[in-house]
């Protein structure tokens, strides 16, 4: 994209075919995209830091509305006539990618030309509303701006505070740390949240078994006592 402003031309009046002077080189840069077509021309452009952008209005080709003329009176005159009109209007076709163009491009940058402040810092292109830091100079990535830049530490700050505050909080008041936790049940294999039963089937959540005669502990799925044979149903 380029923000250079084509001195003495109008871009409100429509394009003439040659346009303005095309002797004059046509400065750009990398930020655009051209989305024009076979009817005419439209240019987007965006701003190198937060991509927002603006788009050209379409201009509508000269040289293809003479084609489609053209081609119109190839048509009602038939025969020769058709064929004299067809080629006439390729060779328009052929040139709506030179001065014509060029014309267009010229005219979309002197539109979009205000929207748009070059930084000296960095070099890119940037929107002047979201982006440029117009007391001091430059874009808001080489010199952010004062009251956001703060807005983000604060942000930042309160964040940290809290994960400092919740290290220091107990959240756990109650648990049993020491019982090995059981996420499914032994048993309907349900999904468990926690406790000594399940809420599903009712089974114990135990990851070990009491034996009844002699205490000793014994996996959940045991059904006899490793230590005495007794019975652990």
């Amino acid at each position: 994209m380029s923000i250079a402003v084509v001195a003495g031309y109008d871009a409100s009046k429509p394009i003439p075919p040659e346009g303005p002077d095309m002797t004059s080189p046509l400065p750009f840069t990398d930020n655009y995209r051209d989305l024009s077509n076979s009817d005419g021309y439209q240019f987007e452009f965006s701003c190198e830091r937060c991509g927002n952008g603006y788009r050209s209005a379409f201009r509508r080709s000269v040289r293809k509305t003479g084609g489609a003329l053209l081609r119109g009176v190839g048509s009602f005159l038939g025969g020769r006539g058709s064929s004299l009109a067809y080629q006439a209007s390729e060779a328009l076709d052929r040139g709506t990618n030179s001065s014509e163009k060029d014309s267009a491009m010229r005219a979309a940058v002197t539109d979009i030309a205000p929207q748009f402040v070059q930084c000296r810092g960095c070099g890119d292109w940037v929107c002047e509303q979201v982006c440029w830091n117009d007391s001091v100079g430059q874009c808001a990535r080489c010199t952010p701006i004062q009251a956001e830049q703060l807005a983000q530490l604060q942000a930042q700050a309160r964040q940290d505070q809290m994960r400092e505050a919740l290290r220091n909080t107990s959240l756990i008041d109650g648990v049993d740390v020491s019982q090995q936790s059981i996420p499914r049940c032994p048993s309907c294999q349900a999904q468990t949240t926690g406790g000594k039963f399940c809420g599903s089937c009712g089974s114990a959540l135990a990851a070990v078994r009491a034996c009844g005669g002699c205490q000793a502990q014994n996996p959940a799925g045991a059904v006899f006592c490793s230590e005495c044979g007794g019975g652990l149903i």
